[in-house]
């Protein structure tokens, strides 16, 4: 066989394999592509839900998920983002403002602490709504029975809370602090599974930083400031 012939035929099995590859995986992307897309491309939603339903994950994605780097978190005492995601509002309500941020299937999903302090209560909520009044938050009225751990940061300006909610299709919530532990600024305390929300409960004192449809990195990006801490 001649050197034409054999690169011919090498060409033919490269493309056999890509067409077969390409009709195992639609309508979703094939490993020949994947690694060049970004990640909502790589792993487009619709196949996210799939896998929820089946509980079969690619290891690829699954890699991509749990990821979990290094964070540096700015000088200053200004309150950082408790975790990766848009802010889709701020409310106010009985004193407090609920500072909601919303965590996407691609979004990194260790939390962390916005502010130094000591762990005063880690409470899991159970299937029910927000302290039996979730219905007049928005942030919860897409969401029937999510999950919730609520982890409460006693500081010198006052108590601070980082609330922990599933969505309907992911229910597991780790919480990796305790009750009566002294915890730092930017100190992973926390992880959600999957699509989910994070919201952020701080004093009247506090002075928002962030607006709806901004972007925030947990551990860095700072939301709010306000709150004395020595």
């Amino acid at each position: 066989m001649t050197f034409v012939a054999v690169t011919q035929a090498t060409i033919l099995l490269f493309l056999v394999m890509a067409l077969v590859l390409w009709a195992v995986y639609f309508p979703y992307p094939s490993p020949l592509i994947r690694r060049f897309l970004s990640p909502r491309r790589r792993w487009p939603e619709m196949q996210i839900r799939g896998w929820l339903k089946s509980q079969r994950f690619q290891s690829p994605f699954l890699r991509y998920f749990n990821r979990d780097p290094e964070r540096t978190p700015p000088s200053g005492n200004s309150l950082l983002a408790p975790a990766d995601g848009s802010v889709t509002s701020a409310e106010v309500r009985d004193g407090i403002c609920y500072l909601v941020i919303a965590l996407s299937f691609w979004d990194m999903h260790v939390q962390r602490s916005p502010i130094r302090g000591n762990v005063l209560d880690v409470r899991d909520c159970g299937d029910d709504f927000m302290d039996g009044e979730g219905r007049e938050f928005a942030f919860l009225r897409e969401k029937a029975c999510p999950v919730q751990k609520r982890i409460v940061i006693a500081t010198d300006g006052g108590q601070v809370a980082v609330r922990l909610i599933t969505s309907l299709a992911a229910r597991r919530i780790e919480a990796w602090v305790r009750q009566g532990e002294e915890i730092q600024r930017g100190q992973r305390i926390g992880r959600i599974l999957l699509g989910s929300t994070v919201v952020l409960e701080l004093p009247m004192t506090a002075r928002l930083l962030v607006h709806k449809g901004d972007r925030v990195w947990a551990g860095e990006t700072p939301v709010a400031e306000g709150l004395a801490v020595s």
